[in-house]
């Protein structure tokens, strides 16, 4: 999130692998704009369900409103190191759910042909958690309120900390905080689904558990989560350059795109800068999605129809 977070790198045969990849749920044509004139928009779609739901969004405008140069979205699943790498090479056109400024190393480093050029929503929070009954009276971390004081819980909490992809920039950065505030639980880091999958195991037995969650996320629909406090405000370096005992910055989902792109859909990019979808909705579009198991096409259709006044402004 901040000036020189370090992260993985994809090799470029790796990177070019996926961005080919063709198996179904790696690489798809967004469905609602295809066969309408103007260009296919190479997209990268992080794994995160509010990734397929902007894409969809946009997906769904673009068949409304042709006018605006873009037949489809063709998008390709890609961790954030591999999207920014395709992008700066230029198999990559359009990113949207951009955490900033987790990813800000990474789109410095596109920038000659790649720019931010709206900011969808802010101050999402993003931290540590645990349930809300673990800490709750009685419960197995009563009197855990605070980041530094799990190693006093590690046996409850079999000395490990949960966290998502390793191919996130917070898994890095998580890492420097564990090591930044001496914790010695074991940082387990797999995938989302397998860390989401642990803490409905340990929420169905009223288990204890510690991990890495983010706003705006369909888990706090489904659990009663609590986040630990920080006792350090975030600062600019401190994930980078410094010693990582600080909070996690709040962080802005954003839109980026290439200067290709800007020439081929002009009209649609003017549409990215000013497309705004709150915390609030994206939640509540993540619940209907992950948790009622309502299709992502669907939900993005009901977020256009209900925001078509607002969508025909946007576009002017």
């Amino acid at each position: 999130m901040t000036s020189t977070v370090p992260r993985p790198r994809a090799t470029a045969l790796a990177v070019a692998a996926l961005l080919t990849a063709t198996a179904a749920g790696c690489s798809s044509e967004e469905a609602g704009a295809g066969g309408g004139s103007g260009v296919t928009v190479p997209t990268a779609q992080f794994s995160w369900t509010a990734a397929g739901l902007t894409n969809s969004i946009l997906s769904e405008i673009a068949a409304d409103h042709p006018d605006l140069g873009v037949a489809s979205l063709a998008t390709t699943q890609l961790d954030p190191a591999a999207a920014w790498a395709g992008a700066q090479r230029g198999d990559i056109d359009l990113l949207t759910e951009v955490a900033l400024p987790n990813q800000q190393p990474l789109a410095d480093e596109a920038a000659d042909r790649v720019q931010i050029v709206s900011e969808t929503y802010g101050d999402a929070s993003q931290g540590w958690f645990v349930p809300a009954y673990a800490v709750a009276p009685g419960g197995p971390l009563e009197g855990l309120t605070s980041v530094t004081q799990l190693n006093d819980y590690a046996d409850e909490l079999g000395g490990k900390f949960y966290d998502a992809d390793p191919g996130y920039i917070t898994t890095e950065q998580n890492a420097k905080r564990l090591e930044g505030y001496g914790i010695t639980l074991e940082h387990v880091v797999s995938s989302e689904a397998a860390e989401l999958a642990q803490l409905e195991n340990s929420y169905s037995r009223q288990e204890p558990i510690v991990l890495y969650l983010y706003h705006p996320h369909a888990v706090f629909a489904q659990y009663d989560m609590v986040q630990l406090e920080e006792p350090t405000p975030y600062t600019d370096g401190c994930l980078t350059t410094g010693d990582g005992a600080c909070a996690m910055p709040s962080y802005s989902a954003n839109i980026a795109a290439s200067t290709e792109l800007r020439e081929q859909a002009p009209a649609f990019v003017d549409l990215l800068t000013d497309l705004r979808i709150s915390v609030e909705e994206m939640e509540a579009m993540q619940k209907q999605v992950d948790v009622d198991g309502e299709e992502v096409a669907t939900v993005a259709r009901q977020w256009v129809d209900g925001h078509a006044d607002q969508i025909d402004e946007w576009i002017g």
